[in-house]
């Protein structure tokens, strides 16, 4: 389905999707490529006032991601029933994707989007949110040494650079210290390639430290130092994983479960929802909805949980336009993309580790490996993968089975029986995999980002928790807080909207 959406207060919006997206998998038995499916903009209607309109419900939640279905199960818990989660794909879960891997009789789930829980508990100290859920719904992780699982790889074939990469892990943490002693002064943000220029970390083109830097730091912000905020990179990973930053702690649990980490989602809506809260198959932007099969959706009010990179590309498009400073916040972020590409082999031929580095004079040339072939996670799977943060390349299976003969150039490197990649960047529910901070973009920019407009419109996700932006806990805080001032609007007590600029300045005019 394919909706349009007018404002409660006058405003208009609509969400032009892709068809493609929704109506592939219904146009494979009659061989129409999706690329034939053609967008269909709805139309748009004045719309009454609020006080002289009775709309079907009192809240949508446009998106049945981490944020959508913590969103209402806060005004559920607050006595707000008269909800409906409008959701683009067939089950709920957002970036929480999963699938069915491997050759027909030999398949296991992998997951293509959120993986780990990222910092988990340390002591009595606070839980992360989505470990409680885990917990609750006992789903089956392995926790994940990073450092102390790793096997080294160059052009050379197998070669021990461990020194290198403890070098750029302390790097990294100097870093951390730096960007966040700057978080209560007013110092000028920089890049973390001038942070770490100014550390002495210098890579200088040397593939070693290239690949232990890309490890440390672009394997976390999917993106590389040059593009990313030194305070806002350095708050993110100190909020979550140090814990005298008040953080959770610095252990990561990765999920294998055959039921996939969506499922703790799923049982949680599961838990609070009924069939007529949910609209699948659908998409959407705020509050009067116009499907292309003539049904038509109505709300008091909004709360979009899209993706960044969503909004950036104009799959949603808003009439009349969102305000400047709306829009600004919007386009000053970066979403960033993390591609995991799988491999399954007859037999196991890699390493015993959990993790494989590989260095190429090309920096982030498929850099990072994991096996899944190991006992207390996929054991007898015939699946390793490796993690790029750049697109890949349509020779994407080809170039990694030559890199593959590089690491072990004393074994034939046989053909997979399955291979998959998700394409998140390209599809138009996504456009990415999570959001980054530049060191342009401004306190007063996320401020922007995060506020509603109006009292009817909210925003909600990843990309608007400032202390965890990247996070899948960061999307948890984030629904949670907008069903709350939801549902305070709702209830009469108090619908306080979100603090804005209407313009943002340089903190000192530049002198030319």
């Amino acid at each position: 389905m394919h909706p349009s959406l007018l404002l409660a207060n006058g405003a208009k919006s609509q969400h032009v999707l892709d068809k493609a997206a929704i109506l592939e998998k219904r146009c494979r038995s009659c061989r129409m490529s999706p690329s034939a499916i053609q967008r269909s903009p709805a139309t748009f209607r004045d719309m009454p006032p609020l006080a002289t309109v009775k709309h079907d419900k009192t809240v949508l939640i446009l998106g049945g991601g981490v944020s959508g279905i913590v969103a209402a199960r806060t005004l559920h818990e607050r006595g707000i029933h008269d909800f409906l989660i409008v959701e683009a794909r067939d089950e709920l879960g957002g970036r929480m994707r999963s699938t069915e891997f491997g050759a027909e009789g030999d398949r296991v789930t992998v997951e293509l989007g959120a993986n780990w829980i990222q910092g988990t508990q340390e002591g009595s100290g606070p839980a992360n949110p989505i470990l409680t859920l885990a917990e609750k719904y006992q789903l089956r992780t392995a926790p994940s040494d990073f450092y102390g699982s790793i096997a080294t790889y160059d052009e050379t074939g197998a070669v021990d650079y461990l020194e290198t990469l403890n070098k750029a892990v302390d790097a990294y943490t100097e870093l951390t210290i730096l960007g966040g002693a700057r978080v209560p002064t007013k110092q000028v943000d920089t890049t973390c390639r001038t942070s770490y220029s100014l550390l002495g970390s210098k890579p200088n083109n040397k593939p070693h430290e290239m690949v232990a830097e890309y490890y440390v730091f672009d394997w976390e912000y999917a993106q590389t130092p040059e593009q990313t905020s030194s305070i806002a990179s350095s708050w993110a990973n100190n909020f979550t994983f140090d814990v005298d930053q008040g953080g959770f702690s610095d252990a990561n649990l990765l999920c294998v479960d055959k039921r996939g980490f969506k499922h703790i989602i799923q049982a949680e809506a599961q838990s609070f929802l009924s069939t007529a809260h949910i609209l699948l198959n659908a998409t959407t932007t705020a509050v009067t909805i116009a499907l292309v099969n003539g049904t038509k959706l109505s709300a008091d009010y909004a709360i979009t949980t899209f993706s960044l990179g969503v909004l950036q590309n104009d799959d949603v498009v808003f009439e009349p336009k969102l305000p400047s400073w709306k829009q600004e916040a919007i386009q000053s972020m970066s979403m960033a993309t993390y591609t995991k590409i799988f491999l399954q082999f007859e037999e196991k031929f890699w390493f015993d580790t959990q993790f494989a580095l590989y260095a190429d004079s090309e920096r982030g040339r498929y850099p990072v490996w994991q096996g899944l072939d190991l006992e207390g996670f996929l054991p007898g799977s015939g699946v390793v993968f490796a993690t790029v943060t750049r697109s890949p390349t349509e020779q994407v299976q080809a170039e990694l089975l030559d890199v593959l003969g590089v690491m072990f150039p004393n074994i034939t490197i046989p053909q997979p029986k399955a291979f998959f990649f998700p394409r998140w960047f390209s599809d138009p529910l996504y456009r990415g995999s999570y959001s980054n901070w530049p060191a342009s973009f401004v306190s007063p920019h996320h401020t922007n980002l995060r506020a509603n407009v109006g009292k009817r419109l909210w925003f909600s996700g990843e990309a608007m928790s400032q202390k965890y932006f990247g996070f899948l806990h960061g999307a948890y805080f984030e629904g949670l807080d907008a069903g709350r001032r939801v549902s305070d609007c709702v209830l009469g007590a108090s619908c306080k909207s979100l603090p804005f600029a209407a313009s943002i300045k340089n903190a000192n005019p530049y002198v030319v």
